[in-house]
């Protein structure tokens, strides 16, 4: 087994084979997007430095910045501490967002209550 593959190894995939990808600026740590991969995408990913990722709508991969030219350069990638989540640290060139913005993140804020802790 490579490598690459001893570390694919390690994510707990779900039922239908894919594990969501948290993407974070690699040095501000801002949150970028959220995606998803399979083992392959995963493997393209590792081996390449450039993210790739499987869209579950058009059942194909795509990676990212191949179209836009907003690349994602991948500077670190980690796994939770259950195996079912990886964070990809990324240097994201331009927007990381379909609709043009820096972040999908940046939209609807679902005004939440803020706890104090004290709860």
């Amino acid at each position: 087994m490579s490598d690459i593959d001893d570390r694919i190894s390690r994510v707990a995939w779900n039922a239908d084979g894919l594990a969501p990808v948290i993407v974070q600026q690699w040095d501000t740590r801002e949150v970028l997007m959220l995606a998803w991969v399979d083992r392959e995408a995963l493997r393209r990913t590792l081996s390449s430095g450039r993210a790739t990722y499987w869209s579950r709508s058009r059942q194909e991969y795509w990676r990212k910045g191949d179209t836009s030219g907003h690349i994602q350069a991948v500077r670190e990638a980690r796994l939770d501490c259950d195996g079912d989540a990886i964070l990809l640290a990324v240097d994201q060139t331009g927007p990381a967002c379909h609709t043009g913005t820096r972040t999908c993140f940046d939209t609807t804020d679902l005004e939440a209550v803020v706890g104090t802790g004290a709860e």
